[in-house]
């Protein structure tokens, strides 16, 4: 597995990086003449996947492409991969016939067989959601070349969840909403996102915890709208407001309790740096309130991307291959996510 780039997953510093942990541009494609994957058999999805890497879909990524087939591919880097969300929970579970295409620098990936026969990902750490539309857009026009792929004059791009129909276009961030945790305020943040038509979810899509106090929201609905317009709409107004709430949260927890807020972050960092054993639940728990405090100029002593990195790193497959212990272990290996915890704050 490619080492992990970490100014590509985990770059704060962007405009709203203080809420905004990364960004993410999804784009569902179906090929002409295969049915849905769902009703497919699996000498179709076979044809499907032979076509696509037979395709010049391999050059489509500017640094190169590497293949990974889901179905002879080792646990631990299936695991990896699913927590860097470059693959979902079903596709790394599934038996049929499945691969991915990853790009060289880790932070683009195209799921073949999954809910639609191509589903292509272009992430990046912080907001950057107009610089990874633009990629996308490009990135589609390259598979355009080599694929035809199933559309409906009036209704668009036809896609197996019919809240993909028309462009196809999926916009998301993962936002960090503790403030607004800690002031009860979910439920607000929640009833507005479905007042405008948004999907909230956790740390890793659909059917996800919200761990950490992370949260994804993206767009639903891409029938009859432009790319343009789900971008200016998406970015432009409602991830500032989110951005907004949260902050303004934060501001309120500084002003009624400036003694709480200072000791809840000192107090993660202080656990997080003499801990011998953490649970991944007191991990994430930890380095989101550290993470706050990061944010709020409370702490000094720690990078946000350190605490971004970690994030990641504690998880269960990044942190066998990083400590070098079993797979089957590492959720349970509560020593070790401590050690490095430790190492990495005090490095």
């Amino acid at each position: 597995m490619k080492a992990i780039d970490r100014s590509v997953f985990y770059d704060s510093d962007t405009p709203l990086g203080d809420v905004v942990l990364s960004s993410r541009v999804r784009l569902a494609r179906n090929i002409t003449g295969y049915p849905f994957v769902n009703r497919a058999a699996p000498d179709q999805l076979l044809e499907v996947m032979h076509r696509v890497q037979s395709s010049q879909l391999g050059s489509v990524f500017e640094h190169g492409t590497r293949w990974v087939n889901l179905q002879s591919s080792d646990v631990s880097d299936r695991g990896m991969l699913f927590e860097r969300n470059l693959i979902s929970k079903p596709f790394s579970e599934g038996t049929h016939p499945r691969c991915v295409a990853l790009s060289a620098d880790g932070c683009a990936s195209i799921m073949v067989n999954e809910e639609d026969h191509l589903r292509a990902q272009i992430y990046a750490g912080g907001f950057k959601l107009y610089a990874l539309v633009e990629s996308m857009t490009q990135l589609d026009r390259s598979l355009e070349r080599s694929l035809e792929f199933a559309f409906h004059p009036r209704f668009g791009y036809l896609t197996a969840c019919p809240t993909n129909l028309g462009t196809g276009i999926r916009m998301s961030v993962m936002l960090h909403l503790p403030a607004l945790r800690i002031l009860d305020e979910l439920e607000k943040m929640r009833r507005a996102a479905k007042e405008l038509k948004l999907a909230v979810r956790g740390l890793h899509g659909e059917g996800s915890d919200a761990h950490a106090e992370l949260f994804q929201i993206s767009n639903q609905i891409t029938l009859g709208r432009s790319e343009e317009d789900l971008l200016e709409e998406f970015a432009g107004v409602i991830v500032p407001r989110f951005v907004e709430y949260e902050r303004q949260a934060r501001q309120r927890m500084l002003e009624t309790d400036a003694l709480e807020t200072t000791d809840r972050a000192h107090r993660a960092l202080g656990v997080l740096r003499s801990a011998r054993i953490l649970t991944l639940e007191a991990a994430f728990k930890y380095l989101s309130r550290l993470r706050v405090g990061v944010a709020l100029g409370i702490i000094d002593s720690v990078a946000m991307s350190t605490v971004n990195r970690l994030l990641l790193e504690v998880q269960p497959a990044h942190l066998a291959r990083i400590r070098s212990i079993p797979a089957s272990a590492a959720d349970d290996d509560r020593a070790a996510r401590a050690t490095h915890v430790r190492a990495t704050l005090d490095a």
